[in-house]
């Protein structure tokens, strides 16, 4: 069975809520594996490098800020089609906009405050892993 990979991050306004826990089992129930993950907290410069793409959007001071506000999971995710189905999993960025039943329409309280990041693509998905665990942090 092939199996791809893709990166999540569950955000501040989440794990400050106490969200992880049941989103961390939403992600199981839905079929996908936890290859890797930590709890840890952000530098604004640290978030500043995962968010380097984004560097010349005005959100960007605002979006670093938010991002080493508190605690974040970062974790990588297994599942055929995994990018994908995790987008599916999450729902759109602006929770009224997100499906029943998804991540944000559950948890997400605004755009900015959206409760978990998903890769957008295969090639991003490793970045993203790469950027927050060594492969002996990968099982």
């Amino acid at each position: 069975m092939a199996t791809n990979r893709t990166f999540t991050m569950i955000k501040p306004d989440a794990a400050n809520a106490g969200n992880a826990g049941a989103i961390l089992k939403m992600i199981e129930e839905a079929g996908f594996r936890i290859v890797a993950i930590k709890k840890t907290k952000l530098s604004a410069e640290t978030a500043g490098k995962f968010y380097e793409v984004h560097k010349e959007r005005g959100f960007y001071g605002e979006l670093c800020a938010y991002m080493s506000s508190g605690a974040i999971f970062p974790a990588i995710l297994e599942k055929e089609n995994a990018v994908e189905d995790f987008r599916k999993l999450i729902g759109a960025t602006d929770p009224k906009k997100a499906e029943a039943g998804t991540i944000r329409a559950i948890f997400a309280t605004s755009i900015e405050a959206n409760a978990v990041h998903g890769s957008d693509s295969d090639e991003n998905a490793a970045i993203e892993g790469a950027f927050f665990f060594a492969e002996t942090e990968r099982f």
